[in-house]
C-alpha cells in the first residue's frame, strides 16, 4: 500500500513511487499497479489521473464515482493546481520562463510524444530554478495543461532533458541516475464538498 498523505470521507492522496504503473498494463506481467494495491486495502478507490510509470509524487483517487466525476472535472478545467521537482542534465540559460510547445503522439514510436505545431494540443509549462546539482539544475515545473510526458518533452526541448529519462534522452545523460528524476510534489485545490482549499505536498522525493 501507497503512503498516504490526505484522506477524507471522499478522496484520498497517495504516494506513488517509482516504477509503479498507476493503472494496470496490457499483459499479466504489468497487472500490479497503483490502484490495485489500494484496492486491496480500500476497496471502493477509483482513479482520478495518471503518473507516468517512471514518476513519483502525489496521486489523488474518488472513494465515490460522484466524486471522481467532480475530481475529474476539476482537472479537466485545469482547477487543480500541480506542482513538480525535476532534476535536469545543464543549467538553462534563464531563471525562469514558459515553454509553449504544442505535443502529439509520435505514431512510429508510441508512447513518444513530439511538438507539432500543426496538429499537436495546447501544453504550457512553467519552469523555474530551484537550486544547482553535479551535473545541472533543480527545477520546479508547474504545468497548465496536463498531456501525455509533457514535462520530458518539454524540458527536452529547453535543451536541459530531466536525468534517467530513458525513453527521450539519447545523449547519454539518462545513464546519469538510475531513475527519473521527476516527482509530483504539491497539488492544490477546493475540495468538491467542502470548499476547504487542499494544499497537499509530498514528503520527499521517491529517488
Amino acid at each position: 500500500m501507497p503512503d498516504v498523505i490526505h484522506r477524507d470521507r471522499h478522496l484520498m492522496i497517495v504516494d506513488k513511487p517509482p516504477g509503479l504503473l498507476t493503472v494496470p498494463g496490457r499483459t499479466p506481467d504489468r497487472a500490479d499497479c497503483l490502484i490495485s494495491r489500494v484496492q486491496r486495502v480500500v476497496p471502493e478507490a477509483l482513479i482520478v489521473h495518471r503518473l507516468d510509470m517512471d514518476t513519483s509524487g502525489l496521486v489523488i483517487l474518488a472513494l465515490s464515482t460522484d466524486m471522481q466525476r467532480e475530481l475529474s472535472r476539476l482537472f479537466r478545467e485545469r482547477l487543480i493546481r500541480k506542482e513538480y521537482i525535476a532534476e535536469v542534465f545543464g543549467m538553462p540559460d534563464q531563471k525562469s520562463g514558459t515553454i509553449d510547445l504544442p505535443l502529439i503522439c509520435d505514431w512510429p514510436n508510441r508512447p513518444r510524444q513530439m511538438v507539432d505545431f500543426e496538429n499537436g494540443k495546447l501544453a504550457v509549462t512553467h519552469w523555474e530554478i530551484t537550486g544547482k546539482t553535479k551535473l545541472g539544475a533543480k527545477v520546479r515545473l508547474t504545468p497548465e495543461t496536463g498531456r501525455s510526458h509533457q514535462l520530458r518533452v518539454h524540458m527536452l526541448a529547453l535543451g536541459t532533458p530531466i536525468l534517467g529519462d530513458n525513453l527521450y534522452n539519447r545523449d547519454g545523460s539518462n545513464q546519469a541516475s538510475d531513475c527519473l528524476r521527476l516527482h509530483a510534489s504539491r497539488l492544490q485545490f477546493d475540495h468538491p464538498v467542502t470548499g476547504k482549499k487542499l494544499d497537499i505536498k509530498a514528503p520527499g522525493m521517491g529517488w
